[in-house]
This record gives C-alpha cells, structure tokens and sequence, in this order.
C-alpha cells in the first residue's frame, strides 16, 4: 500500500524501518520454531509414557503368552482384534486426537527415542495459534484486538482508494488536490459532485464485494500469482514513466522539503505499512524447502524491498511537482499523449482497482475470523454468523465515507495498530517464547534463533515503539 500512498514521506524513515521491520520479523521466525519444538516436545512426552505403559504390559504377558502357545500352536485362544481394541479404550485419556493413528503397539515400540531436532517450521502454527499457546487470556485479547483494529483500517483503506482510483479516472476532474471536493462537478454540466461520485463508488464497491465476508475465501493461488505479476508490471512502468519525465526539461519537476513536521503520522504508519508481512509469515516461510538457508533468504528480500522502495521514491518525488494520495493518480492521461501512453496511464490510474478489489475479500473474512475469536463460545448463530461479519465489512466502508483522505487512513493504522502487529506483538511473543520453553527442551539448540534475541533488543523495539506512538500523537495533536 505504502507504493501507491504517502511515499513522499518514505525517504527519511524508510531505512530505520527496514532494519527493525527485519529484526522483529526474526522474533517470529524464532516464536516459530519455538512453538513446533513445544508442540514436539509433548507430543514425543505422551507417546514415550504410552511406550513404557506397552513394555510394562508385555513383560506381564510374556509368561502367559509362552502356555497359550504350548496349549494350541494353531489357534492363539483370543481374538487379537479385540485385544487391540481393549489396549486402545485403554489408552484413550492419554493420547489426543491428533496422535489416534500413532497409538498401535507396533508404531510405539518403532518409534525412535528423540527426534533429530525439536525446533523446525515444519508445521505451520498461524500468529494465532502462538499467541494461544504463548499469551495469557488478556495478552490474547488484545492480540485479537490488535488485529482486528488493523485489518478494520485496512478494510477501509482499500474501499477509499478503489473508489478515489474511480472517480480521478471517471470524472477527469482537477488532479492538483489530494483532497475530494464536496462541490465539484464530477462531469461538465452536471448535478453529480465528486463527494457523491465518491460515495456512489462506495456503495456499488460494499455491494460487489462485502457478500464474500459471510463465505470462506480459498484456492487463490492464481489470483495471487495475477495480482503480484501486475503489481510487478505497475511498479516497473511507475518507475520508467518518472525516469522519463525526470530526462525531459519540457515537464516541471518537483523540489521536496528536507522536513515537513506536519507528514510525520504518515510517515510511520508509511513506513510500518511498507515492511508488513509479519502477519504472513507462517504461510510464507513453512512451505519453504529446505530452509538452511532461511534468515540469509529474509535479509536479502528485505533488503531487495528497501532498495526497491528507495528507487520508486526517489524518482518520483523529484519528478512531480506534487505528489498524489495514490502515487498511481499522478500518471493519468492527458490530452495529446501517444496511444501507449494513454493505454499505460489507464492502467497505473486503474491498478488500485484490481489489485485491492481482489485483496479485500480475503480480509474481509480474516477480519471476520478474528472477530468471532473474540466473542464467547455461547454467543448466538445470529450475532456470530451473521450480525458480526456484516459489521465487519460494512463498519470499515462507513469511515471511507467519513475519512476519504487515504493518508490519514493509512498513517492511523500504519502508526496505531500497525505498531502492534510489526513491534510489539512479535517482541512479546519472543519474550513468551523463551520462557515457555521446557528446561529439558532448552538444552537444544534451535537453529531458528533470532541474532537480536537478546533483551537490549527486546528493550529497544518496544522503547522505539513507545516513542513512535507518543510523537505521532503529539504531532496529531500539534497539527
């Protein structure tokens, strides 16, 4: 998102948010596999007192079964079906559901006496899940608020771009304010206004797309694949389209302020908006094979993305004069263009259109998901299936209607919610982590650990955090 909105701002941050973006993306990385070692390590604790309780059985048989044979070497005297479903009633209160298909006598007896290593991101153990296993019953709720309140924000910050995108395409209207104008004609001659085109494009956006939130979102491996080939494209062409006009001395060019205090809500929640993948990571990295070299893998991509960031910034403010909401709206067409210009220009001014079109059901029902974790388990169907994830979806499109500056929305949720879900709640989970660990599973090395494990880091990414929330609400405030 941060590509398309405020990434004036970018510049003077980008690299700080990078490196701590990065740092606590190995706090999960390392909660990760700290997680798998736990779930491991009880697992490998049930099944060995389920082995013992098998040895002890059979030392009691041995005798019993040497005059069963010498009584009838042909028929055993017993139905050994029946034996194994008495050994497995048995053992029921033992073994959980998840272990039923290991509980034969025969995979026991086989089973090796420790794993090779305990901590692996074999199993792929969502943000959720950990912060189940890690947090108390008050950390999960805020955990679940905290997502809830981003993907609330993020919700909103598509419905407003997609619906600016419409209107900034359709009503070809004055482009040099950021700001819709309430009493701007949205054709020539017309009663139309661009707030209520605005508006018009909201209610049609809620239409199309909010009905997904009541259903599960699955199989979109090749919408994904579409929609990263395109942002791949847009980005590319975002790129040469300012490296052009920059060699051109017929175009006017922009002169950026070093500093300009006013910019610094959408600053942070820019820059935490443009290294924001922790959420992701347990569908990124768990398919990844093999993975020895998984951290090296992580800070080259992050590296690659501050690099690639830096590039789309750096053009594109000394390019223009002014810098869109949507940095795709400063490439629309214009009269006189060539046709592939033309052809370009629609596509950059459309791009957040199908690009976030596609993205907003799928969180929608996260949001959904996330909501209904928050609620009792005795809630009514009413209000779990049905009242809640309306609210869900048509909550966030009410403060596109409000709030339709797509900076304010992503410096609010970028710098609020968004500091939650990069900072906070990956320090947190580590410092759980480490001290749910078992002393016997501590002895092992987890091959997974974070190099900033230690507290100072910890200190620093929460003190950072603190500092970050308090500026940006002061300046709020100021300004």
């Amino acid at each position: 998102m941060m590509s398309i909105s405020v990434f004036g701002r970018f510049q003077a941050n980008g690299k700080i948010g990078c490196d701590l973006g990065y740092i606590t993306l190995t706090f999960v990385v390392e909660a990760m596999a700290t997680a798998n070692a736990i779930t491991n390590w009880y697992k490998m604790e049930r099944l060995k007192r389920i082995n013992q309780g098998i040895g002890d059985d059979d030392d009691d048989d041995n005798d019993d079964d040497d005059d069963v044979e010498r009584i009838n070497d042909d028929d055993d005297g017993f139905d050994d079906d029946h034996d194994d479903d008495d050994y497995n009633n048995e053992n029921d209160s033992l073994i959980s559901s998840e272990d039923a298909l290991l509980s034969s006598a025969g995979t026991l007896r086989n089973f090796p006496p420790m794993p090779v290593t305990f901590f692996t991101i074999d199993k792929k153990v969502e943000m959720g899940q950990m912060a189940r296993l890690f947090f108390p019953k008050f950390g999960q709720f805020l955990f679940y608020l905290t997502f809830c309140l981003y993907l609330f924000g993020d919700l909103s910050i598509y419905s407003a771009a997609v619906s600016k995108s419409l209107v900034d395409v359709v009503c070809r209207a004055d482009r040099n304010s950021s700001l819709l104008k309430a009493n701007e004609p949205c054709f020539e001659n017309s009663n139309i206004t661009q707030k209520t085109a605005y508006r018009l494009f909201l209610s049609a956006f809620l239409v199309i797309f909010g009905p997904f939130v009541f259903f599960n979102v699955q199989k979109t491996k090749y919408l994904q694949i579409l929609t990263s080939l395109t942002r791949w494209l847009a980005f590319t062409a975002m790129i040469a389209l300012a490296v052009r006009r920059l060699l051109s001395s017929a175009e006017p060019h922009g002169r950026p302020q070093p500093v300009r205090n006013a910019g610094v809500l959408e600053l942070f929640g820019a820059c935490i908006y443009s290294f924001m993948c922790h959420h992701s990571l347990p569908a990124l990295l768990t398919p990844i094979s093999p993975k020895s070299n998984l951290k090296r893998g992580l800070a080259a991509d992050y590296l690659l993305i501050l690099l690639f960031y830096l590039t789309l910034v750096l053009t594109g403010i000394f390019a223009f004069p002014d810098i869109q909401q949507l940095y795709t709206l400063n490439f629309t067409p214009e009269p006189g263009d060539p046709r592939y210009l033309l052809f370009v220009d629609y596509f950059l001014a459309l791009f957040p259109v199908f690009t976030l079109s596609t993205s907003f059901p799928v969180i929608a029902v996260t949001l959904r998901s996330n909501l209904q974790a928050l609620l009792s388990p005795s809630s009514p169907y009413c209000v779990r299936q049905i009242i809640v994830p309306a609210l869900g979806v048509i909550a966030p499109v009410l403060l596109a209607v409000i709030v339709d500056d797509v900076n304010t929305l992503v410096g609010f949720t970028g710098s609020y919610a968004g500091t939650g879900i990069q900072y906070l709640i990956p320090a947190f989970l580590l410092i759980s982590a480490k001290s749910a660990v078992p002393p016997e599973l501590a002895r092992y090395r987890n091959p997974y650990a974070s190099p900033f494990r230690s507290n100072t880091w910890l200190v620093l990414v929460i003190g950072w955090s603190v500092i970050c929330v308090t500026f940006v609400s002061i300046n709020l405030i100021k300004y």
